[in-house]
This record gives C-alpha cells, structure tokens and sequence, in this order.
C-alpha cells in the first residue's frame, strides 16, 4: 500500500510538473499497466508469466496507437505544483521500460523515504532510471473508452460520407468525360423534335441556332456518305473511318471543332485547312477509343472471362453485368484493367487528315446563313454558305510566305459567336475529384481523356526517352505532378460577380477589352495622300477589331468555364509537362497559369486561418499586387503603403463598381480585389487572426532566369543584383539596366547627328526610359529572346507611350533601343553571359554532329531538344491536296545551340519548382506553383519561404554544370567539349537568409 501511495503521488507530480515550461519537459513518462499487474515489493508470492500486454508491446511510446489515452489523468486537468523539490526527482530522462523483471523496477521504489513537503530526491532512479507503469482508476478507463468510442463513430461517419461524396462527383466526372458528345447529340436530336412538333424554331442562342439549323442536313450527308456505294478501297483514300460513329454524333463533333477553331484562333474569319482537318479527325478519334472501351463491356474476348462450354452470348453477357457491377461498385480501376489486353492501334495523322477534310467539305456544302436585314417582299432571301474553301497567301510561323488552302467563314458567323462561347463544348475541363495519380508516361491525369506526362509536339524521340526512363528514376516527377494536381481549387464568387457585371456592362476596364468594334474611318477627300492615308487607317482598324474578336471569344471562354464550376465545391488541375519539365494545367483556359482575370476569380477550396503571421503576408500580397513600384519597398515599405490605403481598400471590397474603384489602379486589379475583400473581411472581424483565408499569397522570383545563372556562376556581384543576398530592401535589376541604357543614349545624344544617325533617336527616347521599357527585355534574355523579339516588346511599350506616332519613326526607334538594352544587359551580367556561352558552344558541338542535345535534369527527367528539319509529306485528300509536316532525320543546328540555354534554365527552375512542391506537400502545405511564383496559403509562407530556400541551396550544391558536361562526354563519345567557365566564390548560404530572394 505504501509504495501505491508513493506511485499515485509521484504520476500526479509528474502530470502537474509537465504542464510547466520548465527543464522536467524530458521527465519520466508514466503509462497505465493493465490491472493487476503491479505487486508489492516485499510480497513472497511468486508472480505468473504474463503474456505482454498492448501497451508493452511497443518499444517507444510514438508506435504505440493508444498512448494518446495512457495518461492516468485527462491532459487538461489542472494539478497544483510542487515545484523545488521535485526538480531533483526528475533530473534525467527516463527511458522506456521494456525489461521482463519488472518488479526489480519496482524495488528501486522501496528506497524513497516520505517527507513532509514533496519527495526527496533518490539516487537509486537517478543511477538507473526506469518508466514506471502505474494502474489507473476504473471510472478514467471507462470515462476514455466512452470518449474514445463516440470519436470513433463521428470519424466513421464522416468518412463513410466523404467516401460517398467523392463517388458521386467521380461518376459525374466520368459522365464528362465519356459522355459530352452524345448529351450534345441528344440535345440537338431534342430540337429537331421541337421543330417537327410546333413546326417553329425554338428559340436558341445564336451558335445553337445556326447549329440546329445544320444538324440534320450534315448528319444525313454524313449517313450518305456511310451508307454509298463507294468501294472500300475509296473510302480508305478519301474518308477513312468515317462510319466509326453515329452520323448525328460525328456531325456535332465536326460543327463544335469548326466554331471553336475559329473562335480560339488568331486568324480572323479563316482556319487553315491542314490544321482544322487534324482537329476534327483527332476529335473523331478520341471519340471513337472512349466509344471503343465502353463498348468492349459487350463484346470482350473469351480470354478476359474464361467459362469452358458456354457459348459467346452467354460470356459476354455474364461479362456485361460483372463490368456493369464494377461500374455500380466504383470500381473503375478494375474495369479498365479487364479491357487493357487489347491494344489501340492510333489512326494516324493522314487518316486523321482525310477524313477531317471529308468532313468539313460535308459542312461546307450545307451549312447555310440568312442575312436578318429586312427586305421587301420582290427580294429573294439573302442566302449564302457559311463556310468557303479558298486559297490564301499566309505568313508562316517560320517567316515564310505561302499560299495555303483556308476555310473562311461568312462575316454573319462571326456576329454575336463571341457572347455565346458558353454554349460550346470545351474538353479537359477541371475535374471534379483529385486526378488519377501519375504512373507513366500515359498513366495518369484522367480517366477516359487521353493524358501523357509530357507535350512532346510529335518528337518521336522525346516520347521515347520518357517512356523507356525508370520507374523509380521518374518518381520524384510523378510526385511533384500529383502535388500540383491534387491542390483543390474553387470558384471566387464575389469576384465572378463582379467580372460579371463590369462584363455585361461593355468591359473596357480591369484589363476587359471593349465589346465593341472600333469604328472604321471615313473618307472625307479626294486628295492621294489622304487617301493613302485612309487606307492605311483603315487597316490598322481592321487588325484591331480581329485582335479585339480573339480577345473577347477568350474572355468568354474563360467565363464559361467559370460559370458551370462556380457552384462546385471544389475542382482539380491535372498537370503535366512540357519538354523541358515545366508543369501547366492540362485545362486550357481557366486556370492559375493564364492572365489576372483568371488568378483573381480562383482561390484555394481549402480555407486556413490566418494567424498573425498570415495577416502580415496577407497585406505585403496586397502591395505586390497593386504594383507600381511598391512591389520594390521593403517589407516595412509595402505595409506602410497598405496602412495608408486601409480606407481604399475598405472601400473597394465593399463597393468595387459603385465606390471610388481604388482597386482598378492596380496592375493586377481582379488579383487586387479579391485581396482587399479578404483583408477587409480581417480588419472588420473582432478576431482578424482567426479569419479564414482562401486566397493564395504568392511569393515571386527576382528575375528568375538570371538568379539560376548567378547560382550557376557563383558570381557574388551578380548574385547580389538578384536578391541572393540580404538586403535592406530588394534589389530591382530592371530599374540598374534602364539606368544604363539611359546613360547610354546619354552619351549617344551628344554625338553628331551627321556621323551617327542614331544620335536623332537617342535624343528622341531619352526622356522615355524607364523601368517598364526594358523589363520584358531583361525578363527574357536568359530565356534566348533574339533581337527581333526585343524590338517587338520595347515597340508595345513606346506605343503605349504614344509619343511616337509615324509608323516608321517608331519601328527605327525600338531597333535603337533593342539594340541599347541587349549591350546594358551584356556589360553587367557578364558572368551568366560567359555561362550562357558555354551553353551554346557545347549544343554546337553537338548538333554539327547531327545529334540533339540529351540531358538528364537533377530530378531525374530525361529531355531531349525536339529541333529537326520537317519534311513535306504529300497526301490527297477530298477536299484539297494538304502537305503535313514531319519530323526529319536531320537536325536544326541553329535552333539547337541558340535554344539549348534557355531550356536548360528552364528545366532547373521546373525542378526546383517540382523539389519545393514535394517538399511543401510533406510539410502539410497546399502548394501550386507557376514556374517561378510560389503559391500558398497566407498563414503557412513563412514555412514555404525557408522550404523554397532550402531546396535552392540544395539543388545548386550539387554539380550541375560538372555533371552536365560529364553526361555530354557519356551520351556523345568522342565529341571535344569547351572547358567549364569561370566561377566565382558566391556563398549559396547566403540565399537562407535573403528576405528578397523570392518575395
């Protein structure tokens, strides 16, 4: 009995002591034995061999699942302290008692000796410490049991409803992705009904109208053309697999391709024939396999259901209806693995090519519109074809000039398509449930829509290094790619709203174009050179007003989505790759990757509470966002800035169309405003820093590029230029380039004019230099922009300027300043330029021995530089005779060396990109990442900015130049390589303590 009181008294001490922060936080650990196991000391009796119980099974008390409910006490109980002496007790650890003898653990007990205040100190424990289990009190078990069993329940249930939830939306997602066309099919099939029946036409918006007006037309030209006489050897050469699919199905895929080709492209009125033709036969195609698979549930081999002696009608039947059951159960994973033992053979791009161009002379022969302009009864209608097949001088991508066949559509399509972009359909829409978890090079993302790691554009090569790349050497990719997909994201109501209505009201604000057209100028005069000059007007206007087109049928595209999810609860991005290890969205049009209207409307599905930290982060992403220049103050600068603005931003989130509209001063304004709605929503709550945040916070690279070169290089001046180093505020390289161009044009400004020409336009543009002339320039330099791309970026600025009005005036003027940045650029990044050199000299040596440059990134991914001269390959088609592109045996030289460098740039910001998000998932952060902007919730990115560092430092300690030029000698034997260039002595260390390296 003695030693029980001595027990009990020393666990209450024990319990009382732990809730003080004091040196007993490495006390001993009392933990329950079962009943009956302790015995006196002193008893003769000898003990039975027990069988271990639950508790002693477990080494350390962190393995063992019940220690949460081991303590004798519930942990909130409040025991008075015995504080002096029992700091004596418990000076050291006491380790786990795992012994069989534990009564000899006991005996060490007997030598305490009870004293009026607390315990005295024992030198036997300290000697040899050991846990003691105690017993503890029936009515604690059950009082826990209790507990524990009701929590139990709850989470039980819980799960079994999230369970339930996630196999509804997952059966709503698969109906998306396998049923699209024929919902569309059956809805026009509906019209038609409509029409038959109160032999009027319903009324539609206007791209449904034209469609139901050609449904049936083209679905009956293409039964026809199913059911003609035509041999088989005919069909294969001018409309191959054109009955592979309903005719009312593949006229619905062929008019929603045709619209949304004219609607996405940049070219105003017309669609070049090879690129529509591809389009609607990889349409049909993809069509077709998911048709194909859904179909194998009736007509399977006898090898996936195997059944000795029954006939065939029998096996398919059984095998329909345990497929069905699989469907019923969820078990999808199960159902395409029964149908996996058939391979698909892919059609290929001249059949794609042929039947795309029967198709569409199919829709060109029908498809009819009627001008809505009244006329007099004596009029015959004004009816004229939709579609024209015409020829058209084109400038190709590379620069050339050709005459291609194009498909030009009537000016009435165009009228009213852009307002009812919503009504198309658009695939790879945001999923509903998490992605199907990346496993190989086309084993992931969704499941029914074609997914592949990688974009390789057709390069037979790339393909094939992925796929033949190990499992385990790609699976730090696969993670990182399941990270950014599994972030859930939703739609930002408020600011939809907002979107919405300045929408609706004609745009022209927040970055929205004009819904209307600008007006084309009248002649006034006779005069030639007026005239001339009218002409000219006139086509500026035209160009604009097709510029103006593509940018509303954007805009609506972007909304459409944004209006069938907003009532989500939640959706996913599934990622995957371009060649060089980027991540993008495999969604097109809504998403986090596009422009500010898009970042501003999504947010995290998932809210975090602020914290005092996250209210700190939440304000410094308001000034960055405003922009202007605050983004360069110091932190301390940036929340001065938005304590100055508090009543704006009260304001602008409370009234944003009807206040005085601070928000719209901002660079990113829909950004800007869902920021001023959060903070609002904190500065008005009696407990900001329990507020949840949706928003993401971001935190931005210092022009990314050059601080992968300064780590490279390990040039301290250019590290420093960069934020790789502390300082009191960041450093802005935009701002130290456009200092030197000014002096530059300083210095040219006061030559002669006669001996150099450029002195005129140094004295013109030097009262324009200014940060945002150069800062694309810089921006993309170590990405390889080339002169000509310079010129074009610093002419968009100085004709946003509009001091230069004559066309030609402005064209030598951004030639003299292109050429002014690149030679400020070059004199103080001269480090990276030597790297950036040595880049290219070995991509030389390469390609001039007609080989692509091969390289392994740090994380294991396998790139190889898709350049190769393309070849013509003729085929003959119904429509026209089309000349495809394919990838030839020969590489491009120039491409391969001037591109090399900014590739490879690219593929170590992916992969440090893809190292933080692995990282930040296993912190339990909810990362997505947009090349070198970070993204996080505003309470968890201080923990993502010591991540992002780390991962920095560690990436560049580690060989990557020496380990480049090591595989360049392994991959090309015999090659002669230039030595590696000069580094300096920059401390990467330096990068964890930079408050402004990202920010």
């Amino acid at each position: 009995m003695y030693v029980s009181i001595v027990v009990f008294n020393l666990a209450l001490i024990h319990l009382s002591t732990e809730s003080e922060k004091t040196t007993m936080a490495s006390s001993a650990i009392f933990s329950p034995s079962p009943r009956g196991d302790l015995q006196s000391p002193w008893s003769t009796k000898a003990r039975k061999p027990q069988k271990p119980t639950a508790i002693q099974l477990f080494k350390t008390p962190s393995l063992n699942p019940l220690i949460i409910y081991s303590s004798s006490f519930p942990h909130n109980l409040k025991l008075p302290s015995f504080r002096d002496p029992i700091l004596s007790t418990h000076s050291h650890p006491v380790p786990d008692s795992v012994d069989e003898n534990f009564t000899k653990n006991l005996e060490n007990l007997a030598t305490l000796q009870q004293i009026t205040n607390g315990f005295d100190s024992v030198s036997s424990l300290e000697m040899n410490p050991r846990r003691v289990y105690i017993q503890e009190p029936p009515w604690i078990t059950s009082l826990l049991m209790k507990n524990f069993y009701r929590n139990n329940v709850k989470k039980r249930v819980k799960v079994e409803i999230d369970k339930r939830n996630y196999y509804i939306l997952r059966r709503r997602q698969i109906k998306a992705e396998t049923e699209a066309w024929d919902k569309m099919t059956e809805e026009y099939r509906e019209f038609q009904r409509e029409m038959c029946e109160k032999k009027l036409a319903p009324n539609l918006p206007y791209v449904k109208s034209l469609f139901a007006g050609w449904f049936e037309p083209l679905s009956k030209a293409i039964q026809k053309e199913q059911n003609s006489p035509n041999t088989k050897k005919h069909q294969e050469a001018y409309a191959p697999y054109i009955d592979s699919l309903p005719p009312d199905k593949m006229a619905i895929i062929v008019m929603h391709k045709m619209m949304g080709l004219l609607m996405m492209g940049n070219d105003y009125r017309y669609v070049r024939v090879v690129q529509a033709a591809i389009q609607i036969g990889m349409a049909v195609e993809l069509e077709v396999r998911i048709q194909t698979f859904l179909e194998k549930t009736k007509n399977c081999p006898k090898k996936v259901l195997i059944q000795a002696q029954q006939d065939e009608t029998r096996e398919n039947d059984m095998l329909r209806k345990r497929v069905k059951t699989l469907i019923k159960r969820k078990k999808i994973r199960e159902v395409q693995k029964i149908l996996q033992n058939e391979e698909y053979i892919p059609w290929g791009r001249d059949k794609q090519a042929k039947l795309g161009c029967r198709l569409i002379e199919l829709l060109t022969e029908i498809a009819y519109v009627q001008s809505p302009v009244s006329q007099s009864a004596d009029t015959p209608p004004d009816i004229r074809p939709a579609f024209r097949h015409i020829f058209k001088i084109i400038a190709m991508e590379s620069g050339q000039i050709r005459k291609c066949g194009v498909i030009e559509c009537d000016k009435m399509i165009l009228t009213g398509l852009e307002r009812t972009a919503r009504h198309m359909i658009i695939p790879y829409v945001p999923m509903l449930v998490p992605p199907r978890k990346w496993k190989g090079y086309d084993n992931g993302g969704h499941f029914f829509l074609p997914s592949y790691l990688m974009r390789t554009h057709g390069s037979k090569q790339q393909q094939e290094a992925v796929k033949n790349a190990p499992a385990a050497q790609m699976q730090k990719i696969y993670e990182a790619l399941d990270t950014l997909g599994n972030t859930k994201w939703r739609v930002n109501k408020r600011l939809l709203n907002v979107v919405e209505s300045i929408w609706a009201a004609g745009g022209d604000i927040a970055g929205l174009v004009n819904r209307e057209d600008v007006s084309i100028p009248d002649l006034n005069s006779e005069d030639s050179s007026e005239i001339k000059e009218w002409r000219w007007s006139v086509r500026k206007a035209k160009k604009l007003n097709q510029e103006l087109h593509s940018q509303r049928c954007d805009i609506e595209l972007k909304l459409s989505v944004a209006r069938r999810m907003k009532d989500e609860e939640g959706f996913y991005y599934p990622h995957n790759l371009d060649f060089r290890g980027r991540a993008y969205p495999m969604h097109p049009h809504l998403n986090h990757l596009s422009s500010d209207l898009c970042r501003g409307i999504l947010e995290f599905a998932e809210g975090r509470p602020l914290g005092k930290s996250g209210l700190h982060w939440l304000r410094i992403h308001l000034a960055n966002l405003y922009g202007s220049g605050v983004e360069k103050l110091s932190y301390d600068g940036r929340l001065q800035f938005v304590e100055n603005h508090i009543d704006d931003i009260i304001d602008s989130a409370d009234n944003p169309l009807g206040g005085n509209r601070w928000w719209l001063t901002a660079e990113d304004p829909f950004q800007c405003l869902a920021a001023c709605i959060n903070l609002s929503e904190t500065l008005k709550s009696s407990s900001p820093h329990t507020v949840i945040s949706h928003l993401p916070v971001h935190q931005d690279g210092s022009c990314n590029g050059l601080q992968h070169y300064a780590a490279l290089g390990r040039d301290s001046l250019e590290a420093a230029a960069v934020n790789l180093v502390a300082g009191e505020k960041p450093s802005d390289v935009y701002s130290e380039i456009a200092v030197r161009v000014h002096e530059i044009m300083q210095r040219d400004s006061e030559k002669d004019p006669t001996s150099y020409p450029n002195a005129l336009l140094a004295r013109l543009l030097i009262g324009q230099v200014n940060r945002k002339l150069v800062k694309q320039t810089v921006m993309t330099s170590v990405y390889g922009v080339t002169f000509v791309g310079a010129r074009e970026q610093i002419k968009r600025r100085l004709q946003e300027k509009g001091h230069i009005t004559d066309d030609q005036l402005l064209f030598s003027a951004s030639c003299y300043a292109a050429k002014v940045t690149l030679e400020a650029l070059g004199e103080i990044f001269e480090a990276a330029r030597g790297t950036m050199c040595w880049l290219g000299d070995c991509a030389k040596v390469i390609a001039t021995e007609n080989q692509p440059v091969r390289w392994t990134t740090p994380l294991g991914l396998p790139v190889v530089q898709p350049y190769f001269k393309t070849k013509r390959h003729i085929i003959k088609t119904s429509l026209q005779v089309l000349a495809l592109q394919r990838e030839g045996s020969m590489v491009e030289v120039k491409k391969q060396r001037t591109a090399f460098p900014p590739n490879f740039v690219h593929s170590l910001d992916g992969t440090h990109m893809m190292m933080t998000a692995v990282a930040c998932r296993d912190a339990g952060l909810r990362f997505a990442g947009v090349h070198d902007s970070f993204w996080t919730h505003a309470c968890d990115v201080d923990k993502m900015n010591v991540i992002l560092r780390e991962k920095f430092v560690e990436l560049y300690r580690t060989p990557i130049l020496e380990n480049l030029l090591e595989s360049f000698q392994t991959t090309y034997p015999g090659l002669e390589f230039p030595p590696l260039p000069q580094r300096g002595d920059f401390d990467l260390n330096e990068v964890l303590k930079s408050p402004y390296f990202f920010n």
